[in-house]
C-alpha cells in the first residue's frame, strides 16, 4: 500500500501479466521520487463488510470491530484482530479518503467433537467432548464432556455466555455428576450438582463468583474401610458460595521467567441445616490442590482438608499427613502449606538455544501442617497447633516443559518432621 496510488488490493504474488495476452496494456509506474506514501495519509473507514458470516449477529460483530472505525490512517486500520482487505469506498456518499474494509472469515461449525487424554495431579483420564459453538449467534457455547479416569469418572453439561465486546465478563451454568475414589481415606464419593459462575475484571485483577449446590453421597471403597470413615457414609446436601481473585502477570503458567501470581480464595459453605458456627475460610497459598483435597464433613458442619503429595508437601504420600484411623487418613479442619522453588538452566547449558531450553534444574523446600480445632480454645491455640510438628521436605530434580500445557518433574525428596502415622 505504500508505493501505489490506488488502494485496490493486489494478489499476494503480484498481478498475473502473462494471463492478459499480447494486447494487455500496462500502466507506467511513476518514478520512485513521485510515489505517494499512503500509510500516514488521513483516511476514513466508511464501510465494513464481512465475507463468510452466517448465523453470527451484527451486534456482537460491531463490538469486535469498533476500533476499525476509529482508525485515522492505514496503519491504525490494519491493527485490527486480523488483517483486512482494503479498497477505496465508492458509494454515493464516498469521501475522497473513504475506505471500504472487508474481512474474510470462516465461522466455526455448528457441532464439533474432541477426544483426548489428560495426565495431571497423579491421575490419567480419557476425555470425550462435544461443543456447540456460537449457538445463538452471540458467542454462546454449549459443551458436553465425559471423562473416564483412573480415579475419577465424570460427565457434565455447561452453557457459556460472554458479554459482547468484553469476553472477560462471562457467565456460565453447569450441571454435572462426578464419581471419585480417594484411596488414602478408603472413600468413594459421588457428587451430583448444579453451579453458576460469573467472571469479571476489576482493574488488573480478575474475579470469579461461584455458587455450587451439590448432592453428595459418601461410601466405602473396600471392606477394609475404617469405622471412622464408615460412620460418615451416606447422603448430604451442600450449598456453597465462593469468590476468587487472581492477579497474574507471568509470561507462562508452566515455567515462567518473569511476572508474579497472586490467588485469593474465599469460601462459605452450609449444609441443609445451617450450623451454629458457619465456617468461613480464607486461604492464601501458592500451592495448587486437586479435587478431593477438600471433603465436606456433615458431622462438624465444615470442611476437611488433606495434606501431602507432590502438589503440597513433597516427599509424603498423597494426602497421607495428619489424623488417621486404621490406615485411613481423616484429614483436618485447618491447614497451611507453602513452598520455595528455584528453577535454573541445566548445568553447563547442554542444548542451549534448542532442545535444552525445555529443561530446568529444580530445587525446592516445602512445608505445611494440618490439625483439628477446639473452638473453645480460641484463635491463639489454633495457631499453636498449626505451628507444632511441622512437616517439611527438601530436594532437587529436573523439569521438562511440554509446550504451554504441562510439565514433567523427576525429583528426589527428603521428608522431614515425619510424625507417627504419616506415610
Amino acid at each position: 500500500y505504500s508505493t501505489v496510488h490506488s488502494l485496490e488490493p493486489l494478489p499476494a504474488n503480484g498481478p498475473d501479466f502473462g494471463a492478459l495476452g499480447e494486447e494487455a496494456e500496462f500502466v507506467e509506474v511513476e518514478p520512485e521520487a513521485k510515489q505517494e506514501i499512503l500509510e500516514n495519509k488521513d483516511v476514513v473507514v466508511q464501510h465494513v463488510h464481512f465475507d463468510g458470516l452466517g448465523r453470527t449477529k451484527d451486534d456482537i460483530i460491531i463490538c469486535e470491530i469498533g476500533d476499525v472505525f476509529k482508525a485515522k490512517n492505514l496503519i491504525e486500520a490494519r491493527r485490527s484482530r486480523c488483517v483486512p482487505l482494503m479498497s477505496r469506498y465508492r458509494g454515493e456518499d464516498a469521501l475522497p479518503n473513504g475506505l471500504d474494509v472487508t474481512f474474510e472469515v470462516t465461522e466455526l461449525r455448528r457441532l464439533t467433537g474432541s477426544y483426548n487424554t489428560m495426565v495431571g495431579n497423579n491421575e490419567g483420564s480419557m476425555v470425550l467432548g462435544l461443543k456447540l459453538p456460537n449457538l445463538l449467534g452471540r458467542a454462546e457455547k454449549v459443551t458436553f464432556q465425559f471423562s473416564y479416569g483412573t480415579k475419577e469418572t465424570s460427565y457434565g453439561l455447561s452453557f457459556f455466555k460472554p458479554r459482547p465486546g468484553n469476553f472477560e465478563r462471562n457467565f456460565s451454568v453447569n450441571v454435572y455428576k462426578v464419581t471419585g475414589q480417594f484411596p488414602w481415606s478408603s472413600l468413594r464419593e459421588t457428587d451430583r450438582g448444579v453451579s453458576a459462575e460469573y467472571s469479571f475484571p476489576v482493574w488488573k485483577t480478575s474475579h470469579t463468583v461461584k455458587w455450587d449446590g451439590v448432592w453428595r453421597e459418601l461410601g466405602c471403597l473396600s471392606r477394609a474401610t475404617s469405622f471412622a470413615v464408615r460412620k460418615e457414609s451416606g447422603h448430604s446436601l451442600k450449598s456453597s458460595l465462593s469468590h476468587a481473585m487472581v492477579i497474574d502477570s507471568r509470561n507462562s503458567s508452566i515455567l515462567p521467567r518473569r511476572g508474579a501470581l497472586l490467588k485469593v480464595n474465599q469460601l462459605d459453605a452450609q449444609p441443609t441445616e445451617p450450623p451454629k458456627r458457619p465456617l468461613k475460610i480464607l486461604v492464601l497459598s501458592n500451592v495448587y490442590t486437586q479435587r478431593g483435597a477438600q471433603t465436606y464433613n456433615p458431622k462438624i458442619k465444615g470442611w476437611m482438608f488433606y495434606l501431602g503429595g507432590p502438589t503440597s508437601v513433597r516427599g509424603f504420600s498423597m494426602h497421607s499427613v495428619g489424623p488417621q484411623s486404621e490406615g485411613d487418613y481423616l484429614g483436618g479442619e485447618a491447614y497451611w502449606a507453602g513452598g520455595l522453588h528455584l528453577y535454573t538452566p541445566l548445568p553447563f547449558r547442554p542444548g542451549q538455544g534448542g532442545f535444552g531450553e525445555l529443561f530446568r534444574t529444580h530445587f525446592f523446600l516445602n512445608a505445611g501442617n494440618l490439625c483439628n480445632l477446639n473452638y473453645g480454645e480460641g484463635p491463639q491455640a489454633h495457631i499453636r497447633k498449626l505451628a507444632e510438628c511441622i512437616r517439611w521436605s527438601y530436594g532437587a530434580g529436573i523439569v521438562l516443559r511440554l509446550g504451554n500445557i504441562a510439565r514433567l518433574e523427576l525429583n528426589y525428596c527428603v521428608p522431614m518432621g515425619v510424625q507417627p502415622g504419616d506415610r
